[in-house]
């Protein structure tokens, strides 16, 4: 199964993270198939960098986003409330949550 979820880089105790599209199966940093995105929590306030195109392509082709990228892809206008994908969005998003 295909999971769009974080993928942590950055030093110790200072996370970011890549938002990508990876098989289930791989390790959390692992291989991924995709890099659709960047989210910065360190950042007041924290800065969310998603192509929303791609993200939608990605939730209609079936890849299922985890628990924390389905709440920035509701932030960024990607998802709605019941987690069902709105019409495509534009290019790249950018929102300072």
């Amino acid at each position: 199964m295909v999971r769009i979820r974080l993928r942590r880089m950055g030093a110790k105790k200072k996370p970011f993270y890549r938002v990508v599209v990876a098989n289930q199966r791989s390790p959390r940093d692992g291989r991924f198939i995709e890099n659709i995105g960047t989210y910065d929590p360190l950042t007041d306030p924290p800065t969310i960098t998603i192509q929303g195109e791609r993200a939608t392509h990605w939730l209609i082709q079936g890849a299922q986003p985890s628990d924390a990228v389905a709440r920035l892809l509701k932030k960024i206008g990607v998802l709605d409330e019941n987690g069902g994908v709105i019409a495509p969005a534009a290019a790249e998003e950018t929102v300072a949550a």
